[in-house]
């Protein structure tokens, strides 16, 4: 499994790039964000998904481990593949994406190009049903100031993959930080993860 690569780029075009590191070139289908990145830097590091299939082999690229963490969570929902997961990464704003299916908004999921109603709802229903599956630490201390942001701003980070003392703790950091804009408070999560 190629799971990173870190090269200089040597070809780009629509969502894709070539990545050259230590003379072989990786053919890497890549998220927005990733792509305008490695563009705008000629280069640099890639997390990456290497999907095999009966009509080939494929590469696709991330900007982040969060972004992977929840192309990840996208194919395990029924009729989301590898092409359409990067779609919907690249539809939206990773935070955005994750409100989405945090207060079930189908609505704003569906509004992304090539994203059906239908596959919309899918991917609300059983990502959330995921979640809500995860257990909860019976030591876990319960959060005085979560407000009802706070709530979904964990609901948003355990559909990026992380689980739900370490989204807990990571929120109520971002809440002591002063944010209270769901936005701002996913955002102040995510860079703790990142620490």
């Amino acid at each position: 499994m190629i799971g990173y690569i870190k090269g200089k780029l040597l070809n780009y075009e629509d969502n894709s790039v070539i990545l050259e590191n230590n003379g072989i070139g990786y053919e890497i289908t890549c998220s927005i964000s990733l792509f305008n990145r490695l563009v705008k830097d000629g280069g640099g590091e890639a997390y990456t998904y290497l999907a095999v299939k009966e009509d080939g082999v494929f590469l696709y690229g991330f900007d982040n481990l969060a972004e992977k963490s929840m192309f990840l969570k996208l194919l395990t929902v029924s009729g989301v593949g590898p092409k359409m997961g990067i779609t919907i990464l690249s539809g939206t704003q990773l935070n955005q994406l994750a409100m989405y299916i945090a207060a079930s908004d189908v609505k704003s999921l569906s509004k992304i190009k090539g994203l059906g109603k239908k596959t919309a709802e899918r991917i609300i229903v059983e990502l959330r049903e995921s979640m809500q599956k995860m257990p909860v630490s019976k030591t876990e201390v319960p959060v005085t100031n979560m407000t009802s942001e706070g709530e979904n701003a964990v609901l948003a980070l355990m559909s990026l993959g992380y689980n739900r003392t370490e989204s807990t703790e990571a929120v109520s950091r971002s809440l002591s930080d002063g944010k209270t804009d769901l936005n701002e408070i996913i955002t102040g999560a995510l860079r703790y993860f990142a620490k």
